[in-house]
């Protein structure tokens, strides 16, 4: 099958509107609103290899930051659990098929920045794929902490480890028949531009494909 380029943005123009509005129009949400008792903070590779340095690197990945470590900063003093997952891989990986070798084991890209580590709190996963979900240690982590049913889930890529690790835990949740309220925030979570990967465009299709799949999208966590 060949595609109509002319014919697929005409089709898809009204669409891509209304998915705009959607996230747009998003609520804020206070962090005070949500239980202690339930719920955690995940933050994915939020590493050297993506924000600052290497061939997976993007500035605009650095401008999250801020928003993540305001987060942290108010979740450790309300004594919520947060668990960091940091990309770190060998130097045989197979994921370097496909993406250029990064934050490799040891190096300082595999290391979470200086900024968010300076707030500290959150028990460190080291994941040797996309999928954070898929490492035993958040298993073990997830068996750790019964209790908890909602999540907010912030960093990087919004398209790739975010996107995957939450609609597999969104899934997870729905096998069990256990209810789960998964939260991303726009301003918490970004990705790269390079070529044909246009990182506004990427951000809002991995965004509403989050939403229809049960995923609370809000433009941020307030106080």
């Amino acid at each position: 099958m060949k595609y109509d380029l002319k014919a697929l943005l005409k089709s898809s123009e009204a669409s891509l509107t209304q998915i705009v509005d959607i996230l747009n129009t998003a609520p804020s949400l206070m962090l005070q609103s949500l239980e202690s008792s339930n719920t955690a903070i995940i933050i994915v590779d939020m590493v050297n290899g993506f924000v600052k340095e290497g061939p997976m690197s993007s500035p605009r990945i650095q401008t999250i930051i801020p928003a993540i470590r305001e987060l942290m900063t108010q979740a450790k003093e309300k004594k919520l659990p947060m668990l960091a997952f940091a990309d770190s891989h060998n130097e045989s990986s197979i994921e370097f098929a496909t993406y250029p070798p990064h934050c490799l084991v040891g190096t300082s890209e595999s290391e979470i920045v200086d900024e968010l580590k300076e707030v500290g709190g959150y028990e460190l996963v080291l994941k040797g794929s996309t999928n954070g979900f898929l490492e035993p240690a958040f298993h073990n982590w997830l068996k750790e902490h019964p209790t908890i049913e909602q999540f907010i889930v912030v960093g990087d890529c919004t398209d790739i480890c975010v996107e995957q690790f939450v609609l597999t835990l969104k899934t997870y949740f729905t096998t069990l028949n256990r209810p789960s309220r998964i939260i991303v925030p726009i301003n918490s979570v970004e990705t790269y531009d390079l070529g044909v990967h246009a990182g506004d465009f990427m951000n809002v299709m991995a965004l509403y494909k989050m939403h229809m799949n049960g995923i609370e999208i809000v433009r941020e966590i307030t106080n």
